[in-house]
């Protein structure tokens, strides 16, 4: 199975080293030296890492036969991809990889059908998870714990508590609002 690890950001510096934005909670192990990635695109790839190291809370890596920063500008945007065991599950039991929630029934802490977990999307600050409703359309659940608060991958459900207006415009409450005297 394949797992999104990083994000080659822009280059960094002359030397062919570039930025990363990691996908992964364990990148001493996917992102270490040595390691051989598969990319998207693939016509890039694969990549070994040849060197890593973090410079101002960023992660640089250096790829082999990457040589100058015209070699590493060129990576820009490319996803860095690993190869693990379909049954292989991270070490913090409070951690999911994408293929384990993707087809997950969703429901309310009191039962009521959401729909099917269809894809999970990666933004900077939080993830989300984007949801077929059973009517048709979509909707996009914050993955955090106040949100969804349980994963249960033996029945094959997650269960969420959304607030007001997550789930239906009509039950949104207004937080504040102007009145123009």
């Amino acid at each position: 199975m394949q797992l999104v690890v990083a994000r080659i950001g822009r280059a960094h510096g002359i030397k062919g080293e570039v930025t990363v934005e990691v996908r992964t909670d364990e990148p001493e192990l996917r992102l270490a030296p040595g390691a051989v990635l598969a990319t998207d695109p693939s016509s890039v790839g694969p990549l070994t890492i040849a060197t890593g190291r973090v410079h101002s809370g960023r992660l640089l890596l250096r790829f082999e036969g990457v040589a100058d920063r015209t070699a590493a500008e060129a990576l820009r945007n490319t996803l860095l991809i690993a190869e693990i065991d379909p049954e292989e599950v991270p070490e913090d039991p409070e951690e999911f990889y994408d293929h384990q929630l993707i087809d997950l029934d969703v429901v309310t802490r009191d039962g009521t059908v959401v729909g099917r977990i269809a894809e999970v999307s990666h933004l900077p600050y939080q993830d989300l998870l984007i949801v077929t409703r059973p009517e048709g359309g979509e909707v996009m659940i914050p993955f955090v714990s106040e949100i969804v608060p349980e994963i249960d991958l033996e029945e094959q459900r997650a269960v969420i508590d959304p607030p007001p207006g997550l789930l239906d415009d009509a039950e949104a409450e207004i937080a504040s609002s102007r009145e123009d005297n």
